[in-house]
């Protein structure tokens, strides 16, 4: 059972990452052109935020988690494979771990603490919006 829950957490994690890279694409291609920087980075992370809140809201049932302990594992582990995937494919990219790290500073209107908060408490937000908790 339990690894049948980490597997889909997984599947739904990289859905998640999906949405993710093409809220880049719209961040760069449209809202950076349009509006500048520092409101496209709120707008794209609040956007970015509102996804992974909906991935998690429709996938719970499909995931069969609903006690506190789960939602937050589940939770934990998507910031866990978020963090990995951010900080390798931006060091592979040749950034330093210092310009990573500039991204949780609000810097410019840069939300990305959030969205990062947002994916760790999504689970439960998305049980908490269902009833569930």
């Amino acid at each position: 059972m339990l690894t049948l829950v980490a597997f889909k957490a997984l599947v739904i994690w990289v859905g998640i990452l999906v949405l993710a890279v093409a809220n880049g694409v719209l961040r760069e291609s449209v809202l950076v052109p349009r509006f500048g920087t520092p409101v496209a980075l709120v707008l794209s992370g609040m956007l970015l935020s509102a996804l992974i809140i909906g991935v998690a809201y429709f996938s719970l049932p499909w995931l069969h988690v609903r006690r506190p302990f789960e939602l937050y594992t589940v939770g934990a582990g998507w910031l866990v494979l978020t963090l990995v995937f951010e900080f390798s494919f931006g060091l592979w990219q040749g950034k330093s771990f210092s310009e990573l790290l500039e991204a949780y500073t609000f810097k410019d209107g840069n939300i990305w603490s959030v969205v990062v908060a947002t994916t760790a408490f999504s689970p439960y937000i998305a049980a908490w919006l269902r009833g569930w908790v």
